[in-house]
């Protein structure tokens, strides 16, 4: 009975297995694809047949990228957007969350259902106001535009929320009788016990921030204000698509991407898995 139980239970995963093969493939083909035509001439990368791997190897594209635009610049006003964005996002959704969890007020669930209610606006929506406010407090074309309409986000504090509902109230208490304040209860125990969430709204802040294209090319107008979105986009014309220089600018953007990844994968997994279970 045991070995036909799990026979069968063997052959009841094959076909789960197979599914996430291929979606597997469906996603990482066109990256390496992509990877593999940074390191192809302009003639490879257009010929038919397409050819998957690169059969004279390049680095041409690279130089081209550095010729074409400052890519050091684009880059460092990237970190800057993505790196001042996910500070703040941290801060910010991190004690929404908490309040969220942690306090009882007049119209929490109602102020809770509102935020998580404009998880359902898209962008597209609020982009003339949003326009309209930074011009109007006079930070349109600066870091401060860039940054501050981004930081609250309702699928951050939705996440900390489910974090740190999972904590016992209890420990707020005890601590609270031992004389630490509320700000000392958040910072120094709540914190410490939600770090896989942390971790995993870090990595959805800076790869958000990193890839925006719309938002930095709307509330930005000078060349030295581009993030390396906006700088990559500029391969692509109405009539001429530049591919090598295009596919080689955007193995450099995906770079940190990667490697912030590889990091923080397992607190990203966990930080997901609680989020769902708890909220």
């Amino acid at each position: 009975m045991k070995k036909g139980s799990t026979a069968k239970k063997v052959a009841g995963t094959i076909p789960v297995m197979v599914l996430l093969i291929v979606l597997a493939l469906l996603v990482l083909v066109p990256v390496v694809w992509m990877v593999c035509s940074a390191f192809k001439t302009e003639r490879e990368i257009i010929s038919w047949p397409p050819t998957f791997f690169p059969k004279s190897f390049t680095l041409s594209n690279f130089t081209d990228v550095q010729k074409r635009i400052d890519i050091l610049r684009y880059m460092l006003n990237s970190a800057i957007y993505a790196g001042g964005t996910t500070c703040l996002a941290v801060i910010v959704n991190s004690m929404a969350g908490y309040a969220y969890a942690f306090y009882n007020f007049k119209g929490k669930t109602g102020a809770f259902l509102i935020t998580l209610a404009t998880m359902m606006v898209p962008i597209q929506v609020i982009m003339v106001p949003l326009f309209l406010i930074v011009f109007k407090m006079h930070m349109y074309d600066t870091y401060f535009g860039l940054i501050i309409p981004r930081v609250a986000v309702a699928g951050s504090i939705f996440l900390m929320r489910s974090a740190f509902s999972g904590i016992p109230h209890e420990l707020a208490e005890a601590a609270r009788i031992d004389g630490l304040s509320e700000w000392g209860i958040f910072w120094r125990i709540m914190i410490p016990q939600v770090k896989p969430a942390i971790i995993t709204l870090i990595i959805l802040s800076v790869n958000g921030s990193w890839n925006d294209l719309l938002w930095p090319m709307l509330i930005t107008s000078s060349t030295e204000m581009r993030t390396l979105a906006n700088g990559l986009a500029l391969f692509v014309g109405q009539n001429t698509i530049e591919y090598g220089a295009a596919f080689a600018g955007a193995f450099i953007s995906l770079i940190p991407m990667f490697v912030l990844y590889i990091f923080g994968q397992k607190y990203f997994v966990e930080g997901m898995a609680s989020s769902g279970l708890k909220g």
